[in-house]
């Protein structure tokens, strides 16, 4: 973070050299601070600079100070500099209201939150505070701050179940990312999307953005301004704010408190609310998504990419938890605890803020980029490995010739969806077909991605809720049937027929989509054949190269290469500026999801996005050209709803949009135009809608006079005067979903977790062995709710359940075995409620309720499998 300690070392020295003038009046209004230190060991923390703090702490007794520090920072401190470790612990035993160090943020590595999944935001808090606390044992967690805009809607309840009782929306002086909407005045409750309210300091309606900075509100000091107009709007005890570098020599951020002609007294936050602010009002506030806002250089390659990097592990090591459960209550497996506490270790750090915001900061080799690459690579094979172990042969094998095929469902429903699988070495030459547990044999297909060279087959496999289902692959003339199928038309468009839709390619255009008709939907039109956009066109603002380009521009060659009678795949073969694309269109028979593919072939940097003239940036001037999406590379999608309403998902919560248009120009004017893993555009009479799913978080594009489109790429100039290039091809993963209704009422959030989470095939030698070929351990009773995380804790099962789209009222919850004991425990262990179950000898059931948006966490005792 060099370029921004620079600039805060130039404000920190004219903040210094003021207060030298000011002096105590006797008419000094009071106000309070929130002081101390964020960085750590990744972001920055110099060696030896516990001493500093201990120094200070002793230098000045009425300073007290909010710790924001990486937690692996004090395993380096312990060994590095054991003294002032050791005296810096003494300093931080009292954790009471009146104690003078409070630990402020605790997750593991001060993530921006919105920007991953809830679970990864629950496993940031839950093995930060563990790091603490093997330093700190008493350490208490009482209230949430943070330097940066590390917020999301749902934070209410993921705070409150750790026992967190306070919370800020307030980052006064590192605004660079973002900040949350200004509302209210000292005090509210924030009520999270579950209902859940926590005791907040806002950022106040009065906290304006600062005029001269691209990085500030009015309340980073408490300057006569800030603190006369709070205290004109009713805010009796104004507090100002600033959680300082690690690094910064200067100690108390307002010197001696005297300052301005106002006495400033320093505070932590925990003493703020317990003793300085419990009696005021507390109005309730339910922000929603909308109001975090928060921006990042969205369409970036560097950017891109960590954020698909990180998907893909998040999605990764959850599936590989679940298989790892089932495998050691079906098989008694050893549990991977530890494999596993070290690949979340690396996932947590990829989502460091400082991995997003900064991702070129540091050495050739080293950058944020690089580590992250690095940190997720090793999540990747850790769950890699823990999935291959799991998967492995296992009670209920089929027997006879050829070999098995168990395919694993880590969701909380059953599904019937394709598969592909391997062909093994000894299937090669000859023709083969599946079978399942009864003989019969099922539909296959060879698949073709366009790029592997080994060969596949996909067949339509049923998996029971967290269970698997047994195949078999045997040497035989597969069944023949009807199904997908594309033929080139006379006019040379492409029409694909599946039992679901009936879609038309346009070579000519680029191979856009100009018809995608619904056949189960009476047979709708989801494509505005008015809008001169096109459908799955590629547009955006070449800025070197003379302005806008799109794929349309010239026309695609079309590949075939799947046919059928399960599947469509087709590769378009375009250009888009004179540089090579290829545009993957997958449609299944059965299947409601289109998966889609871009792979851009880029050559040397072209300029995409608004363009910044050479020698014009500068970063107080609050227009900058990233935030401009309308120039961007977009994915366009316009589409044949009226009165279109846009919602959209982040960790634990969806949000029904506000904005009349996603775009903005301006630091001062940031909107949240933020997809996390979908957008969904229904019409004004929730009759008929499109979701748009990504495999990356990004900004995606609307408006009443824009269509709907997802970030493809930007190339140009990003924070701090950095260029932010494309070193390389470009390829992304997106998907859309016509569908019926509203996203609740069409399971939006499931298809969503289904595309994160697909069915896991394993393949072994057919040993017959005793047991049923198919079993489902946990099932729910009614849709709506999904299984967010199964763990082992020793002998003990976790089990989260999320209400992503159902209703308040009880589901029944059947595990396929005996239980003990049935609890409902908040994050941070406490005992919620101790559940009453039924067992009949076979399965143990219980019901559970929970508000839509909310979390429950089942701990599950004497976990025993049932026979068979």
């Amino acid at each position: 973070m060099p370029l921004r300690r620079n600039m805060f070392k130039y404000k920190l020295l004219c903040a210094l050299v003021i207060s030298a003038f000011c002096f105590r009046t006797v008419s000094a209004q009071t106000a309070w601070y929130v002081d101390g230190y964020h960085g750590g060991i990744y972001g920055g923390y110099p060696q030896f600079y516990t001493r500093f703090l201990v120094e200070m702490l002793n230098k000045n007794p009425d300073w007290k100070i909010n710790l924001e520090i990486e937690p692996e920072t004090w395993d380096d401190v312990q060994k590095n500099d054991s003294a002032a470790y050791a005296q810096f612990k003494a300093l931080a035993v009292d954790q009471s209201a009146n104690g003078r160090i409070e630990f402020i943020n605790p997750d593991y590595a001060q993530s921006y939150l919105y920007n991953i999944s809830g679970e990864s935001i629950i496993r940031q808090f839950s093995y930060g505070m563990r790091k603490i606390r093997e330093h700190f044992p008493n350490a208490a967690f009482t209230s949430y701050s943070s330097e940066e805009p590390c917020f999301t809607s749902a934070l209410p309840q993921i705070l409150t179940s750790f026992g967190i009782k306070f919370a800020s929306l307030k980052n006064p002086n590192t605004c660079f990312g973002g900040y949350t909407a200004a509302h209210g005045g000292e005090l509210v409750i924030w009520i999270g999307p579950d209902g859940t309210g926590i005791t907040t300091a806002p950022r106040y309606a009065i906290e304006k953005l600062s005029d001269k900075s691209t990085w500030q509100t009015i309340g980073w000091e408490n300057s006569p301004n800030y603190v006369n107009t709070a205290l004109a709007a009713g805010i009796q005890h104004p507090v100002g704010m600033t959680i300082q570098d690690a690094g910064w020599k200067g100690g108390p951020f307002m010197g001696n408190g005297l300052r301005f002609g106002i006495k400033t007294n320093y505070t932590t936050w925990r003493n703020y609310f317990e003793n300085v602010a419990s009696a005021d009002a507390k109005p309730v506030w339910k922000p929603t998504q909308e109001d975090m806002l928060v921006n990042l250089v969205w369409g970036s390659q560097v950017t891109q990419k960590i954020a698909q990097e990180v998907r893909a592990a998040e999605n990764k090591i959850i599936a590989a938890e679940k298989i790892a459960s089932m495998a050691k209550i079906y098989k008694d497996q050893r549990y991977p605890a530890m494999t596993l506490d070290s690949a979340w270790r690396t996932l947590l750090l990829s989502q460091h803020h400082d991995c997003w915001i900064v991702p070129y900061n540091g050495k050739p080799g080293a950058t944020w980029a690089d580590k992250v690459l690095q940190w997720t690579n090793y999540t990747d094979e850790k769950s890699d490995s823990i999935i291959y172990s799991s998967a492995a042969n296992s009670a209920g094998q089929l027997g006879g010739p050829g070999m098995n095929v168990r395919v694993y469902n880590t969701l909380g429903i059953s599904r019937d969806e394709l598969v592909s699988v391997d062909i093994p070495e000894k299937f090669l030459n000859m023709p083969i077909h599946i079978v399942d547990s009864q003989g019969q044999s099922l539909l296959t297909q060879s698949v073709n991605d366009g790029v592997s060279t080994s060969k596949k087959i996909i067949f339509k496999a049923t998996a029971p809720s967290i269970g698997y289902n047994t195949y078999r692959i045997e040497a035989g003339k597969a069944v023949a049937s009807k199904g997908a199928i594309v033929k080139k038309l006379a006019d040379g468009n492409y029409r694909i027929e599946t039992d679901l839709y009936t879609i038309l390619i346009d070579p000519h255009k680029g191979g856009i989509i100009t018809s995608l008709i619904a056949k189960k939907l009476n047979n709708k039109e989801f494509v505005d054949k008015a809008n001169p956009r096109g459908f799955n066109e590629l547009r955006g603002n070449f800025y070197k190269d003379g302005g806008f380009k799109s794929s349309e521009d010239h026309p695609a060659d079309v590949q075939v290469l799947e046919n059928g009678p399960l599947q469509v795949k087709l590769a378009v073969n375009g250009t888009i500026d004179n540089y090579p694309l290829t545009q993957y269109l997958t449609v299944g028979q059965g299947q409601q999801r289109i998966d889609l593919q871009v792979n851009i072939d880029w050559k040397g940097n072209p300029g995409i996005g608004e363009a910044t003239p050479p020698g014009t940036y500068k970063w107080q001037n609050p227009k900058k050209a990233f935030y401009d999406d309308r120039y961007k590379l977009l994915a366009l999608f316009p589409l044949n709803i009226k009165g279109q309403k846009v919602y959209k998902n982040a960790p634990f919560d969806v949000t029904e949009s506000r904005l009349s248009n996603t775009f903005y120009t301006r630091w001062d004017s940031i909107k949240n135009n933020v997809i996390l893993n979908w957008v969904d555009v229904t019409d004004g009479q929730g009759k008929y809608g499109m979701a748009l799913f990504t495999d990356h978080t990004t900004s995606y594009t609307h408006g009443a006079d824009f269509p709907l489109g997802l970030d493809v790429q930007y190339s140009g100039m990003g924070l701090w005067g950095r260029d932010y290039k494309i070193d390389g091809p470009t390829t992304i993963h997106y998907s859309i979903l016509p569908h019926a209704g509203k996203w609740d009422q069409s399971h939006i959030w499931t298809a969503g977790t289904v595309l994160a989470e697909p069915l896991i095939a394993s393949i072994s030698d057919a040993k017959a062995m005793p047991g049923n070929p198919a079993r489902s351990f946990i099932s729910i009773n009614k849709p709506g709710f999904e299984i967010s995380s199964m763990i082992f804790n020793g002998d003990t099962l976790l089990v989260r359940i999320y209400n992503a789209e159902g209703d308040a009222s009880p589901r029944k919850i059947t595990f396929n075995g005996k239980i003990e004991k049935a609890e409902l425990v908040e994050l941070n262990g406490a005992i919620r409620e101790v559940m009453k179950t039924n067992a009949d000898g076979k399965n143990t059931t219980t019901e559970v309720a929970m508000p839509r948006y909310g979390f429950r966490t089942l701990k599950l005792t004497g976990v025993q499998a049932s026979e068979y």
